[in-house]
């Protein structure tokens, strides 16, 4: 396809994965994706209990793991979905590149549902609320079920063309969605290179590939589930939102700052979610600080500590998340 004509890439790139094909498309990417992560966690388990790792597995782990989960929450969340602060082209690739590797679905595709959540959090129409099966146990148990995985596989899904035209707009945007898979398996061939080459045998490879690849992409499509699912039921509220979004500090380091999921709905467009206290772990924000200080992120969005302080003690008020009464135009407008 001729990728000079924006509009056609446009086009194609909304016809190629929106509509019923697309959605079982969709499904069956979801599908292989929780399936065969789930076997390289059950691999890696089976290897760990046979004392067949060392620091080579755990350092790839541990490497993949937060490049792509800044890749996640400092990229596709709070870059894409939010705008929280300015990039070039470099930091637009960097970003949607180690968002992609993680498995978690295109950027397009990422951002609307996110848009959509924050349109209508926790109320009729949220892609993915615990809140909306009942206050009984198992209509409890159902919608933390729902929030944290099921949602993937149901037909209610966001629209592109209605909570992501701005990025719809961008070739590059458009470029990255469309090259999804193939960051995928980037994300799985580099772990297994870098496992064999230094680990000099194909026993490296193939553990580097399910230690930096699939037990990493299983770890971090569940934390970052349990944003959905945990942080709509149980932690604390520095803030009174309408919706029920709390903040899970235990998870800070190993969400990169996305627990911290309160003070996210009290301020969306924000860059920074350590909001309380230095205590909180906030990894994403601190790289968007240091991508400011070396001139490669502008504009970064940062509120002042008054502001945060006068908010704790007023409910709903103006800076707070944008409720669904005006889904449209926050979407239209890069979630603000």
């Amino acid at each position: 396809m001729n990728i000079s004509d924006a509009s056609g890439v446009k086009n194609h790139s909304k016809n190629q994965m929106q509509g019923a094909s697309g959605f079982h498309l969709m499904q069956v990417f979801a599908g292989l994706t929780v399936g065969i992560s789930t076997l390289g966690a059950v691999i890696a388990a089976y290897q760990l209990i046979d004392n067949q790792t060392g620091w080579l597995e755990w350092s790839l782990l541990a490497g993949f793991y937060f490049a792509t989960a800044i890749g996640i929450e400092g990229g596709f969340h709070r870059y894409f979905s939010h705008n929280a602060f300015k990039g070039g082209q470099g930091i637009t690739w960097l970003m949607g590149a180690l968002g992609s590797m993680a498995a978690q679905g295109p950027v397009l595709f990422w951002a609307a549902t996110h848009r959509k959540h924050h349109a209508f959090t926790d109320v009729d129409g949220d892609p993915h609320s615990p809140r909306l099966h009942g206050k009984h146990t198992t209509g409890r148990l159902k919608g933390m079920l729902h929030a944290h995985i099921g949602w993937l596989f149901t037909k209610d899904q966001a629209s592109w063309a209605q909570f992501a035209p701005d990025l719809l707009r961008k070739r590059e945007v458009v470029q990255i969605n469309q090259s999804y898979l193939s960051w995928v398996a980037l994300g799985l061939v580099l772990p297994a290179a870098i496992g064999g080459l230094v680990g000099m045998s194909w026993q490296s490879a193939f553990n580097g590939f399910v230690w930096g690849g699939l037990l990493r992409i299983f770890l971090l499509d569940h934390i970052t589930w349990s944003v959905n699912s945990l942080c709509h039921t149980i932690g604390t509220r520095a803030y009174q939102v309408k919706d029920n979004s709390h903040n899970l500090a235990l998870l800070g380091l190993i969400s990169v700052g996305g627990s911290l999921h309160n003070n996210h709905h009290a301020f969306p467009r924000g860059a920074r979610n350590d909001h309380q206290s230095t205590w909180q772990m906030d990894p994403s924000g601190w790289f968007i600080e240091l991508l400011g200080i070396l001139g490669l992120a502008t504009k970064i969005k940062r509120h002042s500590a008054s502001a945060l302080l006068s908010s704790r003690s007023q409910t709903n008020h103006p800076n707070l998340a944008t409720t669904q009464g005006n889904a449209t135009h926050s979407a239209s407008n890069g979630g603000k």
